[in-house]
């Protein structure tokens, strides 16, 4: 998945079967949030600001786990 234009996203990925988002954040920490519907993560993409999108929609509303992940 191509790079984010977002000052607090690096990278998003999705994983459809699994409803599973992944972001990487601009610390370079990724998380997986779970059980995110498709329509979640297209507006996600769609939205003029990734951030805040995230903030507002996603951020505490889905449970989420830390990856050690490069």
């Amino acid at each position: 998945m191509p790079a984010i234009d977002s000052d607090a996203i690096a990278q998003v990925e999705y994983e459809a079967a699994a409803r599973t988002l992944f972001v990487r954040f601009t610390s370079g920490e990724w998380y997986a949030y779970l059980d995110v519907p498709p329509l979640t993560f297209q507006r996600l993409l769609a939205a003029e600001s990734k951030g805040r999108f995230f903030q507002e929609d996603v951020r505490g509303r889905y449970d989420f786990v830390k990856l050690d992940r490069p």
